[in-house]
């Protein structure tokens, strides 16, 4: 409740509870996500407008081998309760997995360390045509030297594959919550553009959250774009009377 009390203060619209499940450990299931209504009655409006926050739930697995995969490959009915689903794979070949494969809306990037691997172009750009985006955590960039480092070295070595397709994440504590402004700052400082920190905090979030929606609704959505139509096309086009007067 402190959480997402800070985060209507400084600006957000909407907060993902994340519930985060590490296969290393035992005894781990997936429950059912906590209901926004048990912890507020009536949401909050976020400041400067009008409208109440949106709360949604997001589940995060922590897979570390191929048969973890497995569970997200089943039609768990507790999964598709969940608004978000994110993965944080923990090698090359389960990142491959992840950005090819997977039924996901993130894939999360670890930036407290040197990464064991490095990204490749292909499976990059397979996950951004499925709708995909990357996560980043930028709270070890705030609290440490060493971790700042690495997230600015892992988080450079994305930017330049993954065209800024990226979102951002915050740990657990008020305290090292920062607002959208500050974030698209930080996002500066990863080798995003001006444009592409802003839409890592409004657009691209957006866009994860229809994924969702569409993942646990469709199987695919459908959309029209007008067909823009050439020179000789547009004069065919015009009825014959209304080129004579044009011509004369």
């Amino acid at each position: 409740q402190n959480i997402l009390t800070v985060c209507f203060s400084v600006g957000y619209s909407a907060v993902a509870l994340n519930h985060v499940i590490d296969f290393k450990e035992k005894k781990q299931e997936i429950i059912k996500p906590v209901s926004p209504s048990e912890l507020f009655p009536s949401l909050p409006i976020v400041q400067g407008t009008s409208k109440r926050i949106k709360v949604l739930t997001r589940l995060t697995l922590v897979v570390s081998d191929p048969s973890h995969c497995n569970l997200l490959r089943s039609t768990s009915a507790n999964i598709r309760l969940y608004d978000i689903i994110a993965v944080f794979p923990k090698t090359e070949k389960l990142f491959h997995i992840a950005c090819t494969t997977l039924d996901v809306d993130l894939v999360c990037i670890n930036v407290t360390e040197k990464l064991p691997f490095y990204f490749r172009r292909p499976p990059v750009n397979m996950a951004i045509d499925r709708g995909i985006y990357f996560e980043l955590l930028y709270t070890p960039a705030i609290k440490d030297s060493t971790m700042r480092r690495y997230t600015i070295s892992n988080a450079i070595s994305l930017m330049q594959i993954c065209k800024g397709k990226v979102s951002s994440q915050s740990e657990n504590k008020p305290l090292e919550l920062r607002g959208p402004y500050d974030v698209a700052n930080l996002g500066l400082l990863f080798g995003l553009s001006e444009s592409e920190a802003k839409a890592a905090v409004s657009t691209n979030c957006r866009a994860t959250m229809l994924h969702g929606e569409t993942r646990k609704s469709a199987c695919g959505v459908v959309y029209t774009v007008k067909k823009p139509r050439k020179v000789e096309e547009e004069e065919t086009a015009v009825p014959a009377c209304k080129k004579a007067k044009t011509q004369v």
